[in-house]
């Protein structure tokens, strides 16, 4: 078996590379959700009120748009395996610091440094994740993506389910976290050993190998460079900004962003249109939030056998027409039970669109840092600039008929979904 890089990689090595790169998706998963299922513990420390948390929670957002905007400049120059154990390290940091200005502190100012930390180190981490990812799907030899993000679902069923326990048996926040913030740390450093991506030389490319660079299992691996390599640094800045004017990238990048809105506004809203809406306890709306995610992480484990059959485009194309098909059995749901039936076929819908978009930018090895960041940069757009603007546009229309919106952008990726097509 070889690896992208031409490095002759045994078929044990890709194994160990692929489990890593689950470990560092998952990881990712069980920091978001440990301290978002702690929110509750975190505004009753601080006494918050609603509008605070929002500027707190925006403090974790800018600096996850930052880092993301930045990320193709930071995995070009560090090297993903570099980018994933920082951006950990970073999270780890940041829960920890969250989790003192909590319980310690008692500082709301100290509290969002930590949150904007975490931002930091997820979004780098999180693009450097999706360029190891292609990297390994490209030596596996099949579309393993999708069951990637699904490990991340994972991850964050997981960390929801650790922070109920917590909330239950009433440990403080700050042990949490901690605890949390070493697990991710520790997990991610170990498995980043077995990454493999940084040594994946290009004809016409410089690639950025990592110093000493050591395999677990077979120590020091030579990079070979392939035939024609340049000897010139690459300028970093000149491929971001080709990337960003890449017709196919931008296209890919709409189309991500329609399926990603889709999730994203899942998130924010579910819970409350069932409540508002169609009249459901609190309860109950958490409740279909969780079909949602259940449906949506069985969408990317069955995606990877649904993509090596049929392909991109006719999954992509699916994808997006179930996702206008839950998304309007729920809003028009003339009973409760129905709404639900509509979120599990929305759910299955929005699964497979950043995944797969994900693989389609990084198509071509020697620019997939570039290209895998601008389509993350879209996307993240999606899912921390569209819920916000829902909300305004609920103002007027009502929570439910306010996700109309996102059909308009599910039809846009309906249309857009030839663009995911394997490039030449």
């Amino acid at each position: 078996m070889t690896t992208p890089a031409g490095t002759t990689a045994t078929a044990a090595q890709v194994t160990h590379w692929r489990n890593a790169v689950v470990v560092a998706y998952g990881a990712s998963g069980l920091a978001f959700a440990s301290w978002v299922s702690r929110l509750p513990a975190i505004r009753d420390a601080l006494d918050l009120s609603p509008g605070n948390i929002g500027v707190i929670l925006l403090c974790m957002t800018l600096g996850s748009f930052a880092s993301v905007s930045a990320s193709g400049l930071i995995v070009l120059r560090l090297g993903s395996r570099r980018t994933i154990r920082t951006g950990s390290i970073m999270v780890g940091i940041g829960l920890l610091a969250a989790g003192f200005g909590t319980t310690v502190l008692a500082s709301p100012v100290a509290t969002a440094i930590g949150l904007a930390i975490i931002g930091l180190g997820t979004g780098s981490w999180n693009t450097a994740s999706n360029v190891e990812g292609a990297a390994v799907e490209r030596a596996v030899g099949r579309h393993i993506m999708p069951r990637l993000h699904g490990a991340f679902s994972l991850g964050t069923v997981a960390g929801a389910g650790l922070g109920a326990a917590a909330a239950a048996s009433s440990l403080p926040v700050f042990w949490h976290l901690a605890a949390a913030g070493a697990v991710v740390s520790v997990s991610v450093a170990t498995a980043a050993s077995w990454f493999r991506a940084d040594i994946t030389p290009v004809a016409g490319e410089r690639t950025y190998a990592p110093d000493n660079f050591e395999d677990p299992s077979t120590g020091p691996i030579p990079v070979i460079p392939a035939a024609g390599a340049a000897e010139v640094p690459l300028d970093n800045k000149r491929k971001i900004a080709q990337a960003w004017r890449d017709r196919r990238t931008l296209l890919l990048g709409v189309l991500v962003l329609g399926l990603a809105l889709a999730e994203g506004a899942a998130g924010d809203w579910v819970a409350l249109a069932l409540a508002d809406g169609h009249g459901q306890s609190d309860a109950a709306g958490a409740a279909g939030y969780g079909l949602f995610v259940t449906f949506m992480t069985i969408g990317r484990f069955a995606g990877t056998v649904m993509l090596d059959r049929f392909g991109r485009v006719p999954v992509m194309r699916w994808c997006a027409a179930m996702a206008v098909l839950g998304l309007g059995v729920f809003v028009f749901a003339p009973v409760p039970w129905l709404a639900y039936v509509g979120l599990a076929v929305w759910g299955l819908g929005a699964s497979l669109g950043f995944p797969v978009g994900m693989s389609a930018a990084a198509d071509d090895p020697a620019k997939a840092a570039a290209r895998v960041s601008v389509v993350s940069t879209i996307g993240y757009a999606a899912f921390l600039c569209g819920p916000p603007l829902l909300g305004l546009l609920a103002e007027h229309v009502g929570i439910l008929h306010s996700l109309l919106a996102v059909m308009v952008m599910l039809a846009v990726s309906f249309v857009l979904s030839p663009v995911a097509r394997k490039a030449g």
